[in-house]
């Protein structure tokens, strides 16, 4: 019979009690080796991540309390949420700017103070939803409690003018002073109330 005539036998599995080589030392500490970086992935990896961020999340918790518990104005400017949500729109050419926010479950005010051109005060009282006009000569519109709270006094001798924009809820209210002692670099006080 021709080779090509032979039927092919399929290859069979070895018997049962044949059992395979036994794998070599380097073999065996290749795979040690890859099955040790492969656990170490699945793990360390997450953990690392988780650590990170248990981190930072400490690092941001620890930024919002100490602004918390800060105790009168800080120097700098109110951020631009606090500037939207208590609707003072300190004007981009103020000097010495200086805030300070409170928060309870009734009321909740931001303490603003900064200095301004006549043209930046101007600028500041129209953003704010009312005008120079409104502003009373000699009438400090801001209350002695408030004042206390961030160090702020109105002594006489200056040229204090005053004017509470009420607006409906939920938008804030702003009790506003302005030193106008010299009119061409005004200093401003605000103290904007919101109520949730």
């Amino acid at each position: 019979m021709a080779p090509a005539d032979r039927p092919t036998v399929p290859r069979q599995s070895p018997p049962p009690d044949q059992h395979p080589a036994p794998e070599d030392h380097r073999h065996m500490i290749r795979r040690r080796w890859l099955t040790a970086v492969i656990i170490v992935l699945l793990i360390g990896v997450p953990a690392g991540y988780l650590a990170i961020s248990a981190g930072q999340s400490r690092d941001s918790g620890r930024d919002k309390e100490s602004e918390a518990s800060a105790t009168g104005l800080q120097n700098d400017w109110p951020s631009k949420t606090q500037r939207r949500i208590y609707d003072v729109p300190v004007p981009s050419s103020a000097t010495d700017v200086k805030y300070y926010e409170t928060n309870s479950w009734a009321v909740s005010k931001l303490y603003v103070q900064f200095r301004t051109t006549a043209a930046g005060l101007a600028e500041f009282l129209k953003d704010s939803g009312t005008g120079t006009a409104a502003l009373r000569p000699g009438s400090v519109a801001i209350g002695a409690s408030d004042a206390k709270k961030v160090g702020w006094s109105f002594p006489s001798g200056h040229d204090w003018a005053g004017t509470r924009h009420a607006q409906k809820d939920p938008l804030p209210t702003q009790d506003i002073t302005v030193d106008e002692s010299d009119p061409d670099n005004p200093a401003v006080f605000v103290v904007s109330t919101a109520t949730p």
